[in-house]
């Protein structure tokens, strides 16, 4: 069994760079980025400050002795949220052009 999921894997890693040359040589058209922004980027920065609150409030008897919560907060809470929500739409720093 361990020696059929080494092959397996062997064969994926092969398979893949092969593969990446080509990813690589694509351009995605400039009205992707801004959907993908909003798409895909913007939810996973709010999932990220949701995580983040339950992460503070599990880290608070840690933080509070240390007298770090206000980094802890700003890290875990403020800045996913600002990601999300701050942020001009679209996002002129997600520029890929050469």
């Amino acid at each position: 069994m361990k020696k059929q999921l080494a092959i397996l894997l062997t064969l994926l890693l092969v398979s893949a760079a092969f593969s990446v040359e080509g990813w690589a040589q694509t351009e995605t058209p400039d009205e992707e980025i801004p959907m993908m922004d909003l798409l895909i980027a913007r939810p996973i920065g709010v999932a990220a400050g949701i995580a983040g609150t339950a992460l503070f409030i599990v880290t608070l008897p840690f933080t509070i002795p240390t007298n770090s919560v206000d980094k802890s907060a700003r890290m875990f809470i403020v800045d996913p949220f600002n990601f999300s929500f701050s942020r001009r739409f679209p996002d002129e720093s997600l520029d890929f052009k050469e």
